[in-house]
């Protein structure tokens, strides 16, 4: 690569028009990076949603959440499949491995699905997960005024929001539906023979529009159409219904039996403290930039000023650029603390300025290729600059160094020559060791899940800040130091530093046992302050809004659970430490999907400085105080909202499974009640729902037969009674409205029930006179792992120390007095976080082997690489020192940490050895005069390289805010373990060096005592 700096010198303007072009490109390319929190990653998992009006969970599990199980388990690749039955609605998630093509599994689902034999009311529906899915905003709405606000939303705000490019949907919660109310009266129906379906179908019949063929004439072809029209309320009510059950009923108009009225009815209640609002919900395109569509949905809001006002709940645009500000401020904060470093060491001006030229290069370039790969400027993306900064600067600072060195020891002064030579003797180090700290990232690639997904993009960061350094140095460095070094002082003598290193050389090669001893000491002692430093996944990272959830049992009415809701938001209003709530009753559930009108969602965001663990136990006990009081049954849960990122596996599971429902629901409240007493845990969960009142009307058939009563005529005329039946959209007067039949009385006991009248051909008989109606008591979900029905109780880790929690807390479940046919399963988060752990110590063997290929190749002396390896031996010290001073735990973090050491140490190792190598063969010192010679010369460029290293992730490691994964564990690894090695490695690679080559320094000294 010699010929790159020939042809620089040669070529400086080209060079400088080059690097000018490459400038504008990444800033071009950083000003086109989308901008988001986390990396764009579409998790392998599938989400089957199937909807069966009407059903019950054992009839949702049955007829449609088993079949479909059944069907689709099969799938190749499929690595669990978990589903939940509700009334109305059954949930099956697939999981697949990273790699899998979804594209092609989800024609395979929608393939298997057309074939079984579903009931025809049901349908299906599958969904992809990613971080995409999540909501980015949650904006609360009023109007101003007198301004109709879901007019103006539904005519103007959303088709608007609609045209935003990024947006994949915008949802409306808390919107009043208007409809036009057909309420019967029950008496005067049913002496006209007439059910609500019968009225429905026969209303259906007076409001058609079909095509009736086509008239041919001579030269024109004329469409036919057949139409009846009901235009107006009043037509409505004229029309005329007849029985088709009884004959000789005469036939009544609708508008005397039923009383026809425009109503306004709420499915749901959304608030914003404790004042009514819209709930506007809006998601993004997989690939959006999530910044980039905040902004726009807010120009559109801010349009509409003058009617309506917003008020925001949840903006994570706001978190993504706050997080980005952070990042590159540390990074900037990096880059100077990293020049001052340099500056201290070299004394010069301008040599500081041409060292750390290659860190704004660096990372413009590697703007280009983030942005050609379209990979957003996220945390990790931003981190991975962050972490280069110290590291890009290596090769300059080497460069510049040598051909400052030798300026000063020149004679003749600057030439193209001088620049030339000394890049060139110091081109192997620079490249070898770059190339080295490259391949150290290639084994993310085994790490595999949503690790090595969410770090892919970091190490590719990395990787093309480094190559574009690397250029750098050979290429624009050269070049400035030709015109900045043509009148430099002469070099001085060797400094106390330098001779004070020559002399502990000498001694320590004099002493190699004791030095090894007193290294291997160290090293051990630093390994026994590993049980005191826990084990985590990534470190708990506290949020400042809280998620809390009420559900009231199964059978609560909409309007009690938000009688219930008022008097909590009225207890949260009282509280300083929020500042403000939003509120959804009876609202979709996220994360199933179903809307659930005995629940209530808030989403709490507290004040700076609030101790969040402490002010949940305080909410959740005044939120259980009240809701006790309104229904004992009644589950309150408070927790940290999740922020949609990578899973932190910080928490334990407990599966059990059984056959006997009864027995598995009383060992998951055993297991329950268990885990409540663990101070070390929070948030815990059950999700074995508690039991309803269900009432089941059994057919006789013999009975039903006698009357010619079939099963679905018998569930018509109870659903008749029991719900309102849909007539679809008419426009009456103008004005387009959804149409509603239902009863002027609810039933409202099981006896109503058994006498309620079934219109047969031999004339109208009682329910309890062909079926049996009781009363039984059944779960209001159904839950499956793999086919198997379970219960899972999970709870979150408040330490870091997560695998000996989960340890304690499964040994102790498994002691426990649980029905004998109930069987478990227990783990969690830590079994996973130890496959990752697994997996990145095989990437780190990988790496070494990996290094030790390419110095081998480039040295082309097995013994060599060893020689430069032994310094990895004492990385461990000043890491685990660092992490214990600093309170970290052992966590994905610090691996990546000891991964990109690697790299880094071996990187003053090839310095210092390379040197050694070229004392030997090209000026024939002996061994012991190589490692003295190359330990002064080089003392300065590795001081020099690793102090800027370490500088530059120093306002890494005193962060608080840069986000879960790029966290200060990794800054601090990095930190500690270059200063232990780096100190280490001036004394142990002169050591071993002697010890490889001992059979050499053993003749060499017999010869000199022979000369002398």
């Amino acid at each position: 690569m010699n010929f790159l700096t020939r042809f620089s010198l040669k070529n400086a303007v080209a060079v400088f028009i080059v690097s000018f072009l490459l400038i504008l490109a990444g800033l071009y390319s950083f000003s086109k990076l989308k901008i988001d929190l986390l990396p764009n990653i579409e998790f392998p998992q599938l989400s089957i949603e199937a909807t069966y009006p009407g059903a019950s969970p054992d009839d949702v599990n049955e007829s449609v959440t088993s079949k479909i199980e059944d069907q689709v388990k099969g799938i190749e690749g499929v690595k669990s499949v978990q589903s939940v039955s509700y009334e109305n609605v059954g949930i099956i998630n697939l999981e697949f491995p990273f790699n899998t093509d979804l594209d092609k599994v989800e024609q395979q689902i929608n393939s298997s699905i057309k074939e079984l034999d579903l009931p025809e009311s049901s349908n299906v529906d599958v969904n992809r997960f990613s971080f995409g899915s999540f909501p980015i905003f949650n904006i609360s709405l009023f109007a101003k005024d007198d301004a109709n606000l879901e007019k103006v939303l539904n005519d103007e705000v959303i088709p608007e929001l609609n045209k935003i490019q990024g947006i994949n949907s915008v949802s409306v919660g808390g919107v009043k539906e208007d409809l036009l109310q057909i309420t019967v009266d029950k008496e005067k129906a049913a002496q006209a023979g007439l059910t609500l379906d019968e009225m429905k179908e026969q209303i259906n019949q007076k409001a058609v529009s079909f095509p009736a063929g086509t008239l041919n004439g001579k030269e024109l072809q004329i469409p036919v159409r057949v139409e009846e029209k009901v235009a107006t309320i009043d037509a409505l009510k004229k029309i005329q219904l007849k029985s088709t059950m009884n004959p000789e009923a005469k036939p009544v108009k609708l508008g005397d039996i039923a009383k026809v009225e425009a109503v306004t009815e709420q499915g749901e209640y959304t608030r914003y403290d404790g004042k009514d609002a819209l709930s506007m919900a809006i998601t993004k395109k997989q690939d959006a930039n999530t910044v980039e569509v905040a902004s726009e949905t807010m120009k559109i809001l801010k349009k509409y000023d003058d009617q309506l006002d917003y008020a925001i709940g949840f903006d994570s645009a706001d978190g993504i650029e706050k997080s980005v500000e952070t990042l590159v401020r540390e990074g900037l904060l990096g880059a100077l603390f990293a020049s001052l470093a340099v500056l201290i060491f070299l004394r010069n001006f301008r040599a500081t300025i041409i060292a750390i030229i290659s860190i704004p290069l660096s990372l413009l370039v590697s703007a280009i290729f983030l942005n050609q790969l379209d990979i957003s400027l996220n945390i990790m993306t931003l981190g991975g600059m962050a972490v280069a900064v110290g590291r890009v600067v290596d090769d300059s600072i080497v460069v510049i160094e040598n051909i400052f060195r030798r300026v000063r020891r020149s004679e003749e002064g600057m030439s193209n020559e001088l620049v030339e030579s000394s890049t060139k003797e110091i081109l192997k180090a620079i490249t070898s060791s770059t190339i080295t700290t490259v391949v150290v990232f290639l084994p993310i690639g085994f790490v595999g899940g949503i690790t090595g997904e969410f770090f892919l993009p970091f190490a590719l960061t990395v990787v093309f800040s480094l190559l574009a350094s690397l250029l750098v140095a050979i290429t624009i460095v050269p070049i400035l130091a030709k015109f900045a070094f043509k009148k430099v002082p002469p070099e001085e003598k060797e400094g106390t530093l330098q001779r004070g290193y020559a002399k502990a050389i000498a001694w320590s090669l004099n002493h190699k046992i004791k030095i090894l001893i007193l290294s291997f000491v160290l090293l051990f002692g630093s390994f026994a302050l590993v049980p005191s430093l826990g084990f985590t996944f990534i470190p708990n990272e506290e949020q400042k809004m809280l998620q809390a959830n009420v559900q009231l049992p199964a059978s609560t009415s909409l309007e009690k659970t938000n009688d219930v809701s008022l008097k909590i938001e009225k207890m949260f209003a009282d509280q300083n430490e929020i500042s403000d709530v939003t509120t959804e009753v009876g609202s979709r559930d996220f994360s199933t999907g179903v809307k659930r009108p005995n629940q209530v969602g808030y989403f709490l965001n507290v004040k700076e400085g609030v101790n969040v663990d402490t002010f949940i136990d305080k909410v959740q006990k005044k939120m259980e105080s009240i809701t006790k009081e309104e229904s004992p049954k009644a589950t309150v849960n408070v927790q940290e909202a999740s922020t949609g990122g990578p899973p932190t596996n910080n928490n334990v599971t407990v599966d059990l499974y059984s056959s006997n429902l009864d027995d598995l629901q009383k060992a998951a409240k055993q297991v329950e009640n268990h885990l409540n007493k663990d101070k070390r845990l929070k948030y815990i969960t059950n999700n074995f729902s508690d039991k309803q009142k269900q009432l089941v009307v059994e057919v006789d058939p013999d009975k039903a037969a006698e009357y010619g009563v079939s099963g679905f005529q018998l569930l018509g005329t109870i659903s008749d009674q029991t719900k309102p039946v849909s007539v679809g959209d008419l426009k009456l007067d103008n004005t387009k409205r959804a149409v509603q039949l239902s009863y002027d009385k609810d039933l409202s006991s099981v006896k109503e029930i058994k006498d309620l009248q079934v219109f047969t051909e031999r004339g109208p008989v009682l329910v309890k006179d062909i079926a049996d109606v009781r009363t039984i008591d059944t779960f209001t979900s159904i839950q499956k792992l793999d086919g198997k029905v379970f219960a899972r109780v999970e709870a979150d880790i408040k330490g870091d120390d997560v695998q000996a929690v989960t340890k304690d807390v499964v040994d102790g479940v498994k002691k426990l007095d649980l029905p004998k046919d109930v069987s478990l399963d227990g783990g969690g988060g830590s079994d996973e976080t130890v496959e990752v752990f697994q997996s990145l110590g095989l990437a780190i063997l990988t790496a070494i082997g990996l290094v030790y290929l390419t110095m081998l190749v480039t040295f082309g002396k097995a013994r060599i690489p060893f020689i430069i390896l032994s310094s990895l031996i004492f990385v461990p010290i000043g890491s685990l020192v660092g992490l214990v001073l600093a309170k970290e735990p052992l966590s994905v973090s610090v691996m990546i940490g000891f991964l990109m050491l690697i790299g880094i140490v071996t990187t003053n190792a090839i310095v210092l050895v390379d040197r050694i190598t070229q004392n030997r063969e090209q000026k024939g010192m002996t061994i012991r005069e190589a490692l003295i010679e190359a330990g002064k010369t080089r003392l300065r460029p590795i001081l020099m390289t690793a102090f800027a290293t370490i500088a530059a992730l120093i306002p890494l490691a005193l962060t608080t805010s840069s986000g879960t994964l790029i966290s200060k564990g990794l800054a601090i690894t990095v930190i500690g373990g270059l200063t232990s090695s780096t100190l280490l490695t001036l004394i142990i690679i002169p050591v071993v060096y002697e010890l490889f080559f001992a059979k050499q320094v053993k003749r060499e000294k017999q010869l000199e005592k022979e000369t002398t």
